[in-house]
């Protein structure tokens, strides 16, 4: 039996409220009260794992270090807690129906009828309780991906409601994320949206124990009274969570509104001692207070969709409070860097970032941001893709391989700098497959990494199929683009930097994906750095 607590947060009238941020600014707060807590994710969707998704259909896989292809808001988990997930921390219906499928083709079942109810409900409870019953954490807060009323969501509702009933209302709560709109036409905040939601909720079996009621405009005693009366609930229990300034600030709005008082009373735990949030109000102070700025050229195929770079462009606003510097970032997609203005449109910038991604689109665009980049010494960023692109524009335009190129775009080059990783070549099953995870590196002493990272041995999370051909190390290393960083195991080359060049750093791994608000990544604080001083070289 599961020692833990259970938080189960849903949402409803409308997706996109925050669900992710209240969680993790809820397990903040807990956290600083002196409790272990973690927070998992359950997606409604089909899709085994997001690690098949076009970005533009759900923003970016996020990657632990264990190797799972997960939900964006394991970053924002991760971001808040400075505690990493894991496999478990992100489950979707997709997973769940792949489990009871496969053990009913095994003989699990003994020839009874395999039914949403009790056969999914089940493998969804024991996913519940899984990192509750690892005994690392008091507190286990699980969000409910999509809106309460969704087809798709009754499963997970149904579990929860099942689940709650047989561990006790004193270890399972519920709170319910809605929408107060505020209708100009009229002039007045509108309730009905939140009631209608709270009676999906209920219609489900679900009365939530408190309410977070996302609004533009603060919430009147009497409109909160109002809530209270047509929810079932106390007054106390209607949270404010007002539109702000960074989501940074949401905790410390949760705490003004004792939401993790609340959950504690409805737990009966004790409240231990007030929430240690210092550092957290020193890095926003860094953040709300900058004594200078940078303008960051970001070029990616994707950037019509900033979710789809959200880790960093959270690993710069934490990097950029570190340097007490504001991080202004230009969204600018690659395929127009195909133009004959591409050097007019980008060397105006204080740092140039070449972006992840796969395919062909946009790839030439990136090659020749690179080539503005390192050839007007503009600080220099390349991450995975952008690492593969930096090495392509070298092997074209430094070491006289006109048709260099990665393997990805053109199987036919005759000169293969990128190539895909031996072990991916008999892999012909895509979700799940590339070199996932978290591996090793040794950074060459003195380098620009290692000065970053202040040691030599390093571990990075990695999502790619395709290498840098060492056969080609040695001609690139005398032109002056040196290998800084190796994985011990493989010799796989993790980092590329270039010579007689302000900061021009590449690497094949993905350093935002470990920034968080009390370790800024090192790469992103240098980069910064490097920027700040680039931007400063006229004055």
């Amino acid at each position: 039996m599961s020692s833990a607590k259970y938080i189960f947060v849903t949402g409803g009238v409308t997706s996109s409220l925050g669900k992710g941020i209240i969680s993790a600014s809820l397990a903040k707060l807990l956290q600083a009260r002196g409790y272990s807590v973690t927070i998992q994710k359950f997606d409604p969707y089909i899709n085994v794992d997001p690690g098949t998704l076009n970005p533009y259909e759900h923003g970016e896989c996020y990657v632990t270090d264990d190797g799972a292809e997960t939900d964006l808001d394991l970053g924002h988990y991760e971001r808040f807690l400075g505690v990493p997930t894991s496999q478990a921390n992100n489950v979707t219906t997709g997973k769940i129906y792949y489990t009871v499928i496969t053990r009913e083709r095994e003989g699990a079942f003994l020839g009874k009828t395999v039914q949403v109810v009790p056969h999914i409900t089940d493998e969804i409870k024991k996913n519940f309780r899984k990192l509750g019953e690892s005994g690392q954490f008091d507190i286990v807060i699980t969000e409910i991906g999509g809106c309460v009323g969704d087809i798709e969501a009754l499963p997970f509702i149904e579990a929860v409601r099942q689940f709650k009933w047989e561990m006790g209302d004193n270890n399972v709560i519920t709170i319910h994320l809605t929408l107060v709109p505020y209708l100009k036409s009229a002039g007045e905040l509108k309730t009905k949206p939140t009631q209608h939601s709270v009676r999906n909720l209920s219609e489900s079996g679900i009365q939530p124990d408190l309410l977070v009621c996302r609004t533009e405009y603060h919430l009147s005693p009497e409109i909160r009274k109002k809530i209270a009366l047509f929810s079932n609930l106390q007054q106390n229990c209607v949270i404010e969570s007002i539109d702000a300034e960074t989501i940074y600030d949401v905790p410390l709005l949760m705490k003004k509104e004792k939401l993790d008082i609340r959950v504690l009373q409805k737990l009966k735990l004790e409240e231990r001692q007030e929430p240690q949030l210092d550092a957290w109000k020193d890095f926003l102070g860094k953040l709300k207070n900058p004594t200078s700025e940078v303008t960051i050229a970001l070029i990616g195929k994707y950037v019509e969709l900033k979710d789809a770079y959200k880790s960093i462009a959270e690993a710069f606003i934490h990097a950029g409070a570190v340097n007490e510097c504001k991080v202004n970032i230009d969204w600018i997609q690659s395929e127009k860097l195909l133009e004959d203005n591409a050097y007019e449109r980008i060397s105006i910038y204080d740092g140039i970032l070449v972006a992840p991604g796969f395919g062909e689109r946009g790839f030439e665009g990136k090659i020749n941001a690179v080539r503005i980049a390192r050839e007007s010494k503009i600080p220099f960023f390349g991450i995975c893709l952008g690492m593969q692109c930096s090495v392509v524009e070298f092997a074209r335009n430094v070491l006289n391989m006109n048709d260099a190129a990665s393997t990805e775009m053109n199987s036919e080059t005759p000169f293969p700098v990128i190539d895909m990783m031996e072990e991916q070549k008999k892999i012909t099953q895509k979700g799940g497959t590339m070199r996932l995870g978290a591996f090793p590196c040794e950074l060459q002493k003195d380098s620009k990494a290692a000065i970053a990272y202040g040691t030599t041995q390093i571990s990075e999370r990695h999502r790619h199929r395709y290498e840098f051909n060492s056969t080609y190390k040695e001609q690139f290393t005398k032109a002056g683009m040196i290998p800084t960083g190796i994985n011990p195991d493989s010799g796989l080359v993790e980092i590329v930097e270039v010579q007689n060049h302000p900061w021009f750093v590449g690497v094949q791994f993905h350093p935002e994906l470990k920034s968080t608000v009390q370790t800024p990544h090192p790469l992103f604080v240098g980069f910064v750095k490097a920027a700040l001083e680039y931007s400063k070289r006229e004055s």
